[in-house]
């Protein structure tokens, strides 16, 4: 029902009751229910006639009967006892004229059964509205933050369903507060506890689907502060149809937190260097790789070559492909370091575009098998590059990190060392050109920070040692690290190659770094708990600070010199020409890093990799 016919039932319902109320009470003081003349009628209907309006200017037609409290009733009390008075007056007043309206204990009599009567409508109309919904859903309650559009039709869309119901909208917008909006109250932020405690809510779902990353970090912060699940709305692209909005609320996820909004990819860019072409993918079946191919094989090339060594990992990533349906997918098993493989490879597909994601990447792991990591990332890349060049390949992306600018580890050196075989393989091939008269491959290399949920990155362990019931190991206090996410990584990778002229490094404007402990905070408290203590002992998961390990460092950087950064047609990527070396000097230092590997001078390969890498 419209708002002012529910008002205007109400009015009703009190000015009967109300009227009913001064006849029973004056029944009860002369022992019978009497058949009243006229003019006593009119007296007993002035009763409501004063009541009315004192409830008007009092509020109590402003309240929806669904959420009534008790501070209600309070109210009712303090209007029942001012109307009772005034019409009390007018009874003293017809006594003194000598008319004998009433005896004087009706209006005292009235007052009680007019409180009565006026509480019961309110009250037992709230617990009627109320019943079917507990009865449906287990008095589970949820509120909506967040009172707009999207957030009217999950409203409609939870009350239709079965495991939900939605109490009312909290938005902190002064034009909604305390107006009804779809049938719900909107309640500003400060009513959470009262609402909490008086309407058993324990979920919060948050639809501010246009909101900045740093406006839904505030909100869920304020919510988890009065110890709420909190759930969040995805973004508008993904509920563009309005349907089945009610399946798509998930759980508050640590993206959500890092207060860096994603970056806008260039639809124009993201094609130019895929559609209608012969795409190879290295590293497929990795999170970076298979991610990859997947939003590739969205943006039609005619044929995707994945080339992966691990079997289990190139059967997943295929056989996702196939269900997408979307091209031609080749699956090809072998390692960037066999040369073999690498030529076959060229030879059989007539490859135009590659995207070099085959690395070892773990810290650790690479730091205690330093040959293993100099012969995929440096010599993988070496042979994967040159044999692109040579089949007159267009375009060569090399995915890179943000460890390869002056690496303190051999994995952020090898990647490093790999930008720069990357860059004199760009020399051979605009050289080799140049003889031919034909275009060169272009090639670039990518850098990023840590990608959110990809293999080794710290939130699928600090997943794992939360549901373990802790510790959370966290290395340094102090030590902070950039983040994005698979997805965005990805759309760089595919834009920073359609921007390439030749021998760019890449990077994105990543926004401001995140502290590690920070992070391992926020995500024990978005599994609900709480971080202990260890001064108080109070908390549920303790977080343990192991020390850094070998070569890693408390920061990392995008750029070696930043001065040397430089704008590019998409806003949040810039690009450098960082210095080479010559063809001769680089592969004199190439020829003695080889040469301490196959000799097993590790040692001293480990400091050749550093100290190259640093210059």
């Amino acid at each position: 029902m419209p708002r002012t016919a529910k008002q205007f039932l109400l009015i009703t319902v009190d000015f009967f009751g109300l009227f009913f109320a001064v006849w029973a009470a004056y029944g009860l003081r002369v022992g019978e229910l009497p058949v009243l003349p006229l003019w006593q009628i009119l007296l007993f209907a002035a009763a409501p006639a004063f009541a009315i309006p004192v409830f008007m200017l009092n509020g109590l037609y402003r309240s929806v009967i669904r959420y009534v409290g008790e501070k209600a009733l309070w109210t009712i009390v303090k209007c029942m006892f001012l109307a009772t008075l005034l019409w009390a007056s007018l009874v003293f007043f017809l006594d003194v004229q000598r008319f004998e309206a009433a005896p004087r204990s009706v209006p005292i009599l009235y007052f009680m059964l007019g409180t009565l009567l006026v509480a019961a409508s309110r009250f037992g109309a709230r617990w009627l509205i109320w019943l079917p919904v507990r009865r449906v859903n287990s008095s589970r309650q949820v509120l909506i933050f967040g009172a707009n559009e999207t957030g009217i039709q999950l409203a409609n869309s939870l009350g239709q369903g079965k495991e939900m119901f939605p109490a009312g909208f909290v938005d902190d917008n002064p034009s909604l507060i305390h107006k009804d909006v779809s049938g719900f109250r909107v309640y500003p932020p400060e009513r959470l506890p009262f609402l909490i405690d008086h309407y058993e809510i324990a979920d919060v779902i948050v639809c501010l689907p246009d909101a900045s990353s740093a406006r839904r970090r505030e909100v869920v912060a304020m919510l988890e502060s009065h110890q709420l699940k909190v759930r969040i709305l995805p973004p508008l692209a993904d509920i563009a149809s309005g349907k089945n909005l009610v399946n798509l609320v998930r759980e508050v996820d640590v993206g959500d937190l890092l207060g860096r909004d994603p970056v806008v990819a260039d639809p124009a860019l993201l094609g130019k260097c895929i559609y209608n072409k012969v795409v190879l993918v290295t590293g497929a079946g990795g999170s970076i790789g298979s991610e990859l191919c997947r939003q590739i094989a969205l943006l039609g090339p005619c044929k995707l070559v994945l080339f992966e060594q691990s079997e289990p990992a190139l059967y997943q990533v295929h056989r996702k492909l196939l269900q997408m349906g979307t091209c031609e997918v080749v699956p090809v098993l072998g390692s960037v370091v066999d040369q073999y493989a690498v030529s076959n490879l060229f030879k059989a597909h007539s490859i135009q575009t590659v995207y070099h994601a085959a690395a070892h990447k773990h810290v650790p792991l690479v730091e205690s098998n330093i040959s293993e990591g100099v012969k995929n990332n440096v010599l993988g890349t070496q042979n994967l590059a040159r044999h692109a060049w040579q089949a007159c390949v267009e375009s060569f992306v090399l995915i890179s990190t943000d460890k390869a600018v002056r690496p303190t580890n051999v994995m952020g050196a090898t990647k490093r060392w790999a930008e720069l075989v990357l860059q004199q393989e760009y020399e051979q091939s605009i050289q080799q050109a140049q003889l031919n008269g034909s275009n060169g491959t272009v090639f670039c290399a990518v850098r990023f920070g840590n990608v959110l949920g990809s293999s080794g990155s710290v939130i699928p362990l600090f997943r794992e040692q939360i549901l373990a019931g802790g510790p959370v190991t966290v290395t340094h206090p102090e030590v902070v690290r950039y983040f994005m996410s698979i997805h965005e990584a990805v759309e760089l990778v595919i834009q920073a190659g359609s921007l390439a002229k030749g021998g760019e490094v890449f990077l994105l404007d990543m926004g401001d770094s995140v502290k590690i402990v920070d992070l391992a905070r926020n995500m024990i408290q978005l599994a609900g708990f709480q971080p202990l203590d260890p001064v108080t002992g109070q908390g549920d998961i303790p977080i343990q600070f192991s020390g850094l390990r070998p070569g890693e460092k408390l920061y990392e950087e995008l750029l070696i010199d930043k001065e040397n950064a430089q704008p590019t047609s998409h806003s949040k990527i810039m690009s450098a020409h960082e210095s080479l070396f010559s063809q001769t000097e680089f592969q004199v230092l190439l020829e003695e890093l080889l040469s301490c590997i196959e000799q097993n001078q590790i040692d001293r390969a480990k400091a050749l990799l550093l100290k190259v890498a640093c210059q």
